[in-house]
């Protein structure tokens, strides 16, 4: 699927009632007053408010998403709420507008598996972090390679993995953008997704 076919698929679910996530990172990503906090693939931004709450008029949240759809529902719901320290950001994962160094903590819910080129979304998650900064993302890793029949095939692309790779080759892709102390949550035991397996998991790493 290409961005605009994306961006058409996920503006028509912003009035649904339907759970686009596979994991809770917000709930591990605990922030505190006065940090500035951004979600990768924030959808109606339910947890870009929660931040918003959490980190207090001292604090800022940002919300990164690529249906404009999604972005129109939750710049609603953050005005209705009297929510002001949010910002809704239309973007691909792989160009984050956001300055060097400005981030102390990046979230992320089953999405980051969607992008074409992983290795750039981690490095720009790495570049928009500051120095001590956190990143908590909820996302899948794959038992063995995703054949490639599946990678642009619509129900895997719906159902989350078929951009999926395995947790070799997505720890090799943290270390290489930079991170340390690489952490994992909680992982699901595999169950199975088309022709394939898949693990869910929650992981936390640093920027030193």
């Amino acid at each position: 699927m290409n961005v605009k076919e994306i961006d058409i698929r996920y503006s028509n679910l912003a009035e649904s009632n339907c759970c686009l996530s596979c994991g809770g990172a917000l709930i591990y990503a605990r922030p505190v007053s006065g940090e500035i906090c951004l979600d990768l693939g924030s959808g109606r931004g339910n947890d870009v408010i929660r931040m918003a709450e959490q980190v207090g008029n001292d604090g800022f949240a940002y919300g990164l998403d690529i249906s404009e759809g999604m972005l129109q529902k939750a710049r609603k719901v953050a005005q209705r709420l009297d929510v002001h320290n949010v910002k809704f950001l239309k973007s691909e994962l792989e160009v984050i507008p956001l300055d060097d160094d400005h981030l102390d903590l990046t979230i992320s819910n089953c999405t980051i598996n969607h992008a074409d080129n992983k290795q750039v979304v981690w490095n720009e998650i790495f570049r928009i972090l500051k120095s001590g900064g956190r990143f908590v993302v909820s996302d899948i890793f794959s038992t063995e390679d995703v054949p490639d029949k599946y990678r642009n095939d619509p129900v895997a692309v719906a159902e989350c993995w078929a951009g999926a790779v395995t947790k070799k080759v997505y720890f090799e892709t943290l270390n290489k953008a930079g991170f340390k102390d690489l952490e994992i949550l909680e992982e699901s035991t595999p169950y199975p997704k088309g022709g394939i397996e898949v693990s869910s998991f929650t992981i936390k790493g640093i920027k030193p």
